[in-house]
């Protein structure tokens, strides 16, 4: 199972409107996502020219990495984040409204069947030190052997595309334990991507986002939204009641769903005003 902790207020969403959100990486609780990927790459690239005493290319490297780095909002990836952690206390607190909110669980091989093309699910893996990564390699190989540094830009470019892509998958290890998957989706590089963007407008803010039909997404495999929601959990310190979510989900047309609805066991600690 893949577990979505969240509100109720998205929940609703999920679950009535059969819309999973994916938000701007971005603006996610590390702030390091993505910088950290991207700046451990260059960092280890421009490194490398440095030792081999590339004095010049090592400039030009490094003014082009400047500026791309510079285009972070651009190169923005979306998606919608799991854990494989059920009933876990951070989880809760995080991103279930301090353990007032709700947690689905999703069958992951049906979730890995529906997707595709520009969706991916995406393994997350934490680590700081990206001297190992392949595209160190490849970069330094390029901009090594280029006699002309203005021609090799394009094949550059298109590095730096892979690489932004690549960075959705990696985050500070401070997060490991949370051990988590996400639906990852990059729209500037994905021609197959046919989501249209949505805003979401709060009283301080406007939100962009991608909207996943997931009635359409299980239409593909003949299934139903059901059939991929595995357990719905109330949060440790919620107040919901079962029976008005039974009545919920039934109004829904999704009263198959009223035993698979159970309280979480986590001994979180109600908030205090």
């Amino acid at each position: 199972m893949l577990y979505h902790y969240t509100d109720f207020a998205a929940f609703d969403g999920i679950i009535r409107c059969a819309e999973l959100r994916l938000n701007n990486i971005l603006n996610m609780n590390d702030a390091s996502e993505m910088r950290l990927f991207m700046n451990g790459i260059c960092k280890a690239v421009l490194e490398k020219l440095e030792a081999d005493g590339e004095t010049d290319k090592l400039r030009k490297a490094e003014n082009f990495f400047k500026k791309e780095l510079q285009k972070e909002f651009h190169y923005s990836a979306y998606a919608a984040c799991f854990s494989k952690y059920r009933d876990d206390a951070s989880q809760w607190e995080r991103y279930g409204h301090f353990g007032q909110g709700v947690c689905i669980a999703f069958h992951e091989e049906l979730m890995e069947k529906m997707i595709g093309g520009a969706i991916f699910l995406q393994e997350v893996f934490y680590q700081e030190d990206m001297r190992e990564h392949r595209l160190v390699d490849e970069f330094y190989e390029l901009i090594s052997s280029s006699a002309d540094f203005a021609k090799s830009t394009p094949k550059l470019q298109a590095l730096m595309n892979d690489a932004w892509v690549q960075s959705a998958a990696f985050k500070h290890p401070s997060f490991a334990s949370e051990k988590e998957s996400r639906l990852v989706v990059s729209p500037f590089i994905s021609n197959e991507f046919a989501v249209e963007p949505k805003y979401h407008v709060t009283m301080d803010r406007i939100k962009k986002y991608y909207p996943l039909n997931l009635n359409r997404m299980c239409s593909k495999l003949n299934m139903h939204l059901s059939d991929l929601v595995g357990e719905i959990i109330i949060g440790p310190t919620s107040s919901q009641s079962i029976p008005i979510l039974q009545d919920y989900l039934a109004d829904c047309g999704l009263n198959v769903l009223n035993n698979k609805i159970c309280m979480s066991n986590c001994p979180l600690r109600k908030p205090t005003s």
